[in-house]
């Protein structure tokens, strides 16, 4: 795995022995990694599901009902999607411009909207 940490950090590494021990004594610690993980493994599903589809359209706005899922305004047209183009693809597993003309597309829809460049969900 990488890592880029935004502050000075210290890395620590720790033996299997004190990591379970860590985890016993702070049981804090431990709800939160399981909680990370149980997101990690929510959204892996949710993409698997989604990315099973062989429609563009399913695929992308899979993904942008899960982003969307995070935001507490649920109103059409006022989540502002914070993926570029390229990570939507990346996300779905299709070409740039397979998204390009399936975002175009989802808007004269009117399923979202196209304000600067942005997509708003």
């Amino acid at each position: 795995m990488n890592a880029v940490v935004l502050e000075k950090s210290t890395v620590l590494k720790l033996a299997k022995p004190d990591f379970l021990k860590m985890l016993d004594d702070h049981q804090n610690i431990s709800l939160d990694m399981n909680r990370f993980l149980s997101e990690r493994l929510y959204y892996k599903f949710v993409m698997l599901e989604n990315n099973a589809s062989l429609h563009a359209d399913v695929r992308i706005r899979g993904v942008l009902d899960y982003h969307k899922s995070f935001s507490p305004d649920t109103s059409p047209y006022s989540f502002e999607v914070p993926l570029t183009r390229q990570q939507l693809a990346s996300i779905t597993g299709l070409r740039v411009e397979t998204v390009i003309r399936t975002v175009k597309n989802l808007e004269k829809q009117n399923i979202l909207r196209i304000i600067n460049r942005n997509i708003y969900y």
